[in-house]
Formats: C-alpha cells, structure tokens, sequence
C-alpha cells in the first residue's frame, strides 16, 4: 500500500448514525458496535437516545462474530430507512 494510503473496512464494527429534523424538534443517534467480551464471545452493543444525552443501551450476545455482523447490517439498514444517516 503506498504511504498514506488508508484501508477502508470493508465490514465495519462501528456504526454512528444521527436523525436530525429540527421541525420536529427531534435530534436523536443510535450507535452499533461489535464488541469482544471477557470469555471470547462476541456482543452487538445497541446505544441510542437523543444527542446531548448518555441514552440507552442493550447488549445483545451472538455466538460468532459474523451473526454480529450481520445482526448490525441489518438493523443499520432498518435504521437508514427511518431517516437516520452516517
């Protein structure tokens, strides 16, 4: 790769998006992210809530990390169709 280059995830672990419409008075993000736990497994960590504020979180255990994957693909394609963009 030449210097400076940089490689893009093709499959990426980190998901922020944000739905902002300032007619509804509505800001709000909702964050993905595969994370490994202490005994090798692999989590799907759901955050969400409105901006400016800690929000919700859910952890969602999954027995690989490719049902992970897929599980955040998923729901982030859900989201995009809600309005919420990267």
């Amino acid at each position: 790769m030449p210097d400076g280059a940089v490689q893009l995830e093709v499959f990426p672990t980190c998901l922020h998006l944000c739905r902002i419409d300032s007619a509804r008075n509505m800001r709000r993000f909702y964050r993905l992210s595969i994370q490994r736990d202490l005994f090798g497994g692999v989590s799907l960590v759901r955050v969400w809530g409105r901006i400016g504020t800690r929000g919700r979180q859910l952890v969602e255990a999954h027995d690989d990390e490719g049902q992970a994957l897929t599980a955040l693909m998923k729901l982030a394609q859900e989201k995009r169709r809600r309005g919420y963009e990267p």
